[in-house]
């Protein structure tokens, strides 16, 4: 596989040019190769984890999204060998979208839990975590979106633990800059929003009232106000082609993105959008190299079960901020865990 490109200027506007000679890293969607495995939840931790967020009417995007990397995660990793990771899910378990790509439930809303900012803290501290992630469903159904709900979770949680790293995954709250201030305001360490696929595709992939415009004024609008860092994630075997990807990765680079994510897009059922490709992971490490050591992202962690909330991301984010490693090192460091 060779995959190169050239930054042409002509009369001051850019043009990519796509070069590609590909040696059958691609297979058809009638089978799902043998590099796509994972094992089943098992272990202490995995048993602690889900007790802990029962008894606090929690939810997590590990089991709502049927997530593949569950088992790992909540189990610790290899053997259980490390503390568990979960991502917690506010605002409920059902979402104001229904993207074709996503397994959570839409439809049938709920008023929000006001103890839900005060449970994840506790939760929090019973699993043990210094590193938590939340991320939330969509709720286009509140007058402000959800922000200050979302908000009052990242600040209790600092309150109660003043050292724990918070990453959130939010919502493009339609885009709307004031509601996207109240999570910068609340000082969450990692900021990320996915702009889940290529241009091209958002229409048959997300919801209608989401977009790739959209999404990526989320994503600059943050990283114009703040020194938090920024974070994005790409699914890929919906149909993209290479130089949509590597435009993909060039315009969240543009617009400040630190960190980026590029996983296999996987079925959760026939109801969903079908697979149109499976990419050898050879490929996946040919777009690490190219967001890292072309495109100049902090960190880029990309596998075909790697996902938008994900163990050696977050130990990358956590090495920098946390141990003050360099970007260089802390790089070493994760890439070794994701491998």
């Amino acid at each position: 596989m060779d995959i190169s490109f050239t930054n042409r200027s002509r009369g001051g506007s850019r043009r990519w040019v796509f070069h590609h000679r590909d040696t059958s890293d691609g297979m058809s969607r009638s089978r799902k190769p043998g590099w796509l495995k994972t094992r089943p939840p098992s272990g202490r931790e995995f048993a602690d984890i889900r007790e802990t967020l029962r008894d606090h009417d929690l939810h997590t995007v590990c089991e709502e999204a049927n997530c593949p990397n569950l088992g790992e995660c909540w189990s610790g990793g290899e053997g259980g060998s490390e503390g568990g990771t979960a991502t917690f899910m506010l605002m409920g378990d059902r979402c104001s979208r229904g993207c074709n790509f996503c397994d959570v439930e839409t439809g049938g809303m709920e008023a929000l839990d006001p103890d839900e900012p005060e449970n994840v803290a506790e939760a929090v501290a019973e699993i043990g975590l210094d590193y938590v992630v939340l991320t939330s469903v969509d709720r286009d159904d509140l007058p402000d979106q959800g922000a200050g709900h979302f908000a009052e979770t990242i600040r209790e949680i600092k309150a109660r633990h003043p050292g724990i790293l918070v990453e959130v995954l939010i919502p493009d709250f339609r885009g709307e800059e004031e509601l996207v201030e109240k999570i910068v305001e609340a000082d969450p360490d990692v900021i990320a929003h996915n702009v889940e696929t290529v241009s091209r595709l958002q229409t048959p992939v997300r919801d209608r009232r989401a977009g790739y415009e959209q999404s990526l004024s989320v994503l600059e609008y943050v990283d114009r106000v703040s020194e938090i860092y920024t974070k994005t994630s790409i699914m890929l075997g919906h149909g993209e082609y290479d130089h949509e990807v590597y435009r993909t990765l060039a315009d969240c680079r543009e617009a400040g993105v630190d960190v980026v994510t590029l996983g296999q897009y996987l079925r959760p059922s026939e109801s969903h959008l079908p697979v149109r490709r499976y990419d050898h992971p050879g490929k996946y490490e040919t777009w690490r190299r190219v967001a890292e050591e072309e495109l100049g992202f902090l960190y880029c962690a990309s596998g075909p079960m790697v996902r938008s909330s994900y163990r050696a991301g977050e130990l990358f984010v956590e090495a920098v901020l946390r141990e003050g490693e360099s970007v260089e090192r802390a790089r070493e460091r994760a890439h070794a865990v994701g491998n």
